[in-house]
């Protein structure tokens, strides 16, 4: 351990004490001169530490190491309980997904519609970002959002005529999409 002093006083820090100058002529006469007593350094607390550091990671390896060893068919030494997370069951979204990929036929095709899909939503998140970052356009998109809205609600949402017509819309929609159930 190397020790470190910040200035030519005798600051001890890490529990050393600075080396020991031998006074010269010069500076012996000088009144703002002082020599104090040698002290022998109190005993090093983090060589403890380190030992008792070494002992625990010598004590983890070994418990990775008899794990990673122990043959696929015979139980580990120590007796493991059951926890909430082993006996968990998929959420019943997860399920459907899953019988609804076992029902494909083509996988390739939609695995290249899915991959196909999330690139251009890549690329067409980098082309708004663009778009944002020209001067007039994005104001302009702005207010056409705004007019588009208000134009919206005025003709399905205001009177309940017009609402009940636009919640059939989306309900026929919605049985053409995932057939009727």
């Amino acid at each position: 351990m190397a020790s470190f002093s910040v200035s030519s006083s005798s600051t001890i820090i890490d529990a050393r004490a600075p080396p020991s100058r031998q006074p010269s002529s010069a500076s012996a006469s000088s009144p703002s001169c002082i020599s104090l007593p040698t002290v022998p350094p109190p005993p090093i607390q983090s060589q403890n530490r380190a030992a008792k550091a070494t002992a625990y990671c010598r004590k983890i390896v070994r418990n990775v190491v008899t794990r990673a060893t122990t043959e696929v068919g015979e139980a580990p030494a120590t007796t493991t309980t059951t926890t909430d997370a082993d006996s968990t069951e998929l959420p019943e979204i997860v399920k459907t997904a899953q019988q609804a990929w076992e029902k494909v036929e083509d996988k390739y095709a939609i695995s290249s519609l899915a991959l196909a899909g999330a690139v251009a939503l890549w690329g067409s998140t980098g082309m708004i970002s663009a778009i944002d970052k020209l001067p007039l356009i994005p104001g302009v998109f702005e207010l056409v959002g705004i007019g588009y809205t208000g134009w919206f609600t005025y003709k399905n949402l205001i009177f309940k005529p017009d609402r009940e017509a636009l919640f059939q819309k989306v309900k026929n929609t919605y049985k053409d999409i995932l057939g009727s159930s």
